[in-house]
Parts: structure tokens; C-alpha cells; sequence
């Protein structure tokens, strides 16, 4: 996948408009995330909100005592038990539909609410119905302000920072999300912000860097250069983050 989670069936497959399944995403963007979140996370249990085929969850599964995933397209659940096995109690079902046996420590989800249709109102349960006290929720997004994004808008391919473009529509995306954006759907859910950032700073598109990972050309010196730059500069990165406790319900 890319690093979209809870996709139906229809778009979670590959499209005419490309791959959904980048090397970038899975072996440079996943690690990063994990290190963007590990010190924020929560002794216990883990929600994943959306696993797809289950390539994060591997990643996750070493930091959490049990990891509880929901995921609604039943092709990538089949493919996901297959890669995970035993350990990893994985539910068939939608976000606005799925009842769950606990509270979690922690909730992951990545990649995600801009396929959403209500995303606040999934959100609000979240906050009201799965987060534990004293827990925390890590939200990610595709950034509307990606350097590469602002490139691509400046070229003519896209018509503006937060615009929808066909191949997005097409894999199930209803917006794109910016820094404060996402912060004004989590507050109006009732969720406190604690932490907002970006992770990593993104000049290329997927594809291109698809292309320099098969090269010398890039080093994990300059992977992690772009790491600590997206730090300083959270709105140029390819993903938004923020990590949420508890609110008023």
C-alpha cells in the first residue's frame, strides 16, 4: 500500500493512476513514523485503525502487549492474517460500525481520515469510546503543503495546496488535510492536541523517489538529513501528525 489503511476493497487496489504501493512509503515513511511516535507512546495496548495488508503493524507489533486492528476491506484483512498470524486481533469492519471489547493506551491512525466521509463524527469515538484515560491517539495525514505538492501546484498538475486530484479521488479520498485543518476536525471531536509536527521533508513525488531508492544516490545519511529538516519545518513534510489525548466528550 501506500501508507493507506481501511480502504474498501474497490480503492484499495492499484488504479489507472498508479501504484498504491511505494517504496518510499513502506521502507522510508514507515520507519520515520515510528520514530516520529515512539516517544510519545503509552505503556499497554495498541488500536490500529485501518492495517490494510498489515506491513505497519509488523512494525508495531515489538512495542505494544497486544495489538487490536480494524480493517474494512475483507481482500486486504485475508493478506493481513497471512503476514501476521497469531498475536494481532483483527476485526472486519468500518470505523462508524465496529463495536470493540476494550479500552487502548494507545490508537493509531495512519493515513486514513481523508477517506473518511465524517471524519469528525469517527473521531468523536475515538475520544468517547475507545481511548483509554490517560491514553494517547496518533492522527497522521497525507500534508497539503508537501514541498513536492507546492512543486506539482506551481507546475500546473494540481490546481491548488489542498485540492483532490483524480487518481486521490479515485483511491477514496475526500480532502486533503493541512496542519490546521486536521487540528480543526480533532478539536471539533472534543480531542485535546498535545503534539502537532510534519515527518519528513518531501520535495519529490512518490514515484521519483521510487526511482533514486533503486540508485546509490541516496544515503541513509541524507534519509535522516530530511528526517531532522521536516522537524524544523513541520508544513513542508509529506505527513502531518498530531498526537491527541482525551477531551470533553
Amino acid at each position: 500500500m501506500s501508507i493507506e489503511h481501511g480502504l474498501p476493497d474497490s480503492a484499495a487496489a492499484d488504479t489507472a493512476g498508479g501504484s498504491y504501493a511505494y517504496g518510499f512509503d513502506l521502507d522510508v515513511m514507515h520507519p520515520y513514523m515510528i520514530r516520529a511516535f515512539e516517544d510519545f507512546f503509552r505503556p499497554g495496548n495498541l488500536l490500529e485503525l485501518g492495517c490494510h495488508e498489515g506491513a505497519f503493524t509488523r512494525r508495531l507489533r515489538p512495542l505494544f502487549d497486544h495489538i487490536t486492528c480494524v480493517e474494512a476491506s475483507a481482500e486486504s484483512l485475508v493478506k493481513a492474517r497471512a503476514a501476521l498470524g497469531d498475536g494481532v486481533e483483527l476485526l472486519h469492519s468500518t470505523f462508524e460500525q465496529v463495536t470493540l471489547p476494550a479500552l487502548y493506551d494507545n490508537i493509531l491512525m495512519t493515513h486514513v481520515l481523508e477517506h473518511v466521509t465524517d471524519p469528525v463524527a469517527v473521531l468523536r469515538r475515538v475520544n468517547a469510546e475507545w481511548l483509554a484515560p490517560g491514553g494517547r491517539f496518533f492522527l497522521a495525514c497525507p500534508n497539503a503543503n508537501a514541498a513536492s505538492r507546492q512543486i506539482a501546484v506551481r507546475m500546473g498538475l494540481i490546481a491548488h495546496n489542498s485540492a483532490v486530484t483524480d487518481a486521490e479521488r479515485q483511491h477514496g479520498h475526500h480532502r486533503t488535510y493541512s496542519l490546521g485543518t486536521l487540528e480543526q476536525d480533532a478539536v471539533a471531536a472534543g480531542l485535546n492536541v498535545v503534539h502537532r509536527s510534519g515527518i519528513f521533508f518531501k520535495a519529490l513525488a512518490n514515484f521519483q523517489w521510487d526511482r533514486l531508492l533503486r540508485t546509490d544516490i541516496i544515503s541513509r545519511e541524507y534519509l535522516d538529513g530530511c528526517y531532522a529538516l521536516g522537524l524544523d519545518h513541520p508544513d513542508l513534510c509529506a505527513s502531518i501528525f498530531l498526537v491527541c489525548e482525551r477531551g470533553d466528550a
